[in-house]
Formats: C-alpha cells, structure tokens, sequence
C-alpha cells in the first residue's frame, strides 16, 4: 500500500479523562486529507485511534502513560474467566450489523452513558451525538448487536482496517453488569478476526495506572507500540478467576 503524506495538528489542552491532576493534548491527522480512509489504515498502525470521523492519538510531552494496545488473534487463547464468560452468556445471540442509528441502539447507548459517565460530559446525549461518535461517513463500520430474548443488550462499534479489526467503542445494559458484557463483546471481536483470518484486535490504549484500563491486559498475547514498532508485551501470567 503506497504510503501517505499526512499533515497533522496538535489539539487544545485539557483535563486528562484517565490520570487525575495530569492535562492531555491529542495529535489529530488532518480531516480535510482527500483518501482518509488509507490515512486511517496507515495510521492505527502508528498508535491511533478513531472518533467519529478523526483520526487521533494522545500528543502529551510529559506522559507517555497512554500505550497502544493490539491483540494476536490467531495465538489468542481463552482463559478460564474467559470461558465463564461465554458459558454464562451462553443464551445470547450475536450478529453482525452495518453501523447505523437506530432509536433501538440510542436508547441502550443513553442508558449506559448515564450510568457509567454521570456528569462526565457525554451523558444526557442527543442522536446527532450518537451518530457523530460511533459512526463514520469514510470508513468500514459495522456493529457487533448482542441480544437477549429479542432485546439489544449489548454493541461493539468495530471498524475492518487493512490489517485487524479495531474495538472503537463498546456500550451495553448498565443493569446486566454481572454478565460481563464488555469482555464478551471482545472475545465476539477477537473471533471474528479469526474467523475471517485477520491477524490483530486493536484495542485501543492501556493506561497503567487507570484503573478502568486494566481489563486489556487480560486479553493475551499482546502487541503494544513503542513509538517505533509493536513488541510483544511482557505482563504478569496470573489466571485472573474472576471477571
């Protein structure tokens, strides 16, 4: 693949949403390149991410604490919690959906926003936000439904890339906590890259000392980017028991 010519821009300085007491500033490539699409495939190969149409990674010049995170689906393999994980939400039914709005999806998304980001500036969301978010006019977008007797309870907003499947965002029911709906929607990632061959789950950042971050090292083996090149990370082998 020809490799782009990308501007990029610095963003504005805000409150860090994972470190207290630290400011965070993103890299932003430029919105206006006329193949954003390749921009995207060549960059999540550098450590970015995407939300809605930018293609961003954390600029910060006195933390590093933010590191790209990139799971080997053809060498993952479930461990114990993993498996109780899908023997418990063994009664659910997974498909696969072009990413869209529906008032479906918006109510689920409302519901979790509110319960899990209470006066964080993302609840109390309106459809215009939903759509500017999750979905993205350029890029191959498809929604990973989970349902539990016909309802949604559960999206994996995931974008296809020229090398993985990258894990944008996931919502579900704040009432079904016990399910574990959030490491179910990755394991249903992690086999579709197998099922389809494809060689890397991208998860995002792992935030050491975050603890909202941590569940990512449970998913192994694991690539994480350095600056220059993804290395296989070196992480505690305990068989965590519990979810």
């Amino acid at each position: 693949m020809t490799q782009q010519r990308i501007k990029l821009f610095q963003g504005s300085v805000n409150p860090c949403s994972y470190l207290d007491g630290r400011q965070a500033v993103n890299i932003y490539a430029d919105p206006h390149h006329p193949d954003p699409r390749a921009v995207y495939n060549q960059l999540i190969k550098r450590g970015f991410r995407r939300s809605g149409e930018y293609v961003y990674r954390p600029g910060c010049t006195s933390c590093s604490a933010c590191v790209p995170v990139r799971i080997r689906s053809a060498d993952f393999r479930p461990r114990r919690t993993d498996k109780r994980n899908l023997k418990r939400n063994s009664d659910l039914t997974v498909d696969f959906q072009h990413a869209r709005y529906t008032d479906e999806y918006f109510r689920l998304y409302n519901r979790y926003l509110s319960a899990r980001h209470p006066d964080g500036g993302m609840d109390n969301p309106d459809p215009e936000d939903f759509e500017r978010f999750l979905l993205n006019p350029w890029g191959e977008t498809l929604f990973i439904e989970t349902r539990w007797s016909d309802e949604v309870i559960a999206i994996a907003v995931t974008d296809a890339t020229s090398d993985g499947l990258s894990a944008v965002y996931t919502f579900f029911d704040p009432a079904l906590e016990a399910r574990g709906l959030g490491r179910f929607c990755i394991l249903q990632q992690i086999a579709l890259c197998r099922t389809m061959n494809i060689p890397y789950l991208y998860l995002g950042y792992w935030v050491d000392g975050c603890q909202k971050m941590q569940y990512k090292t449970d998913f192994r083996p694991q690539e994480h980017f350095n600056g220059h090149d993804w290395i296989t990370a070196t992480l505690d082998t305990h068989d965590c028991d519990s979810d």
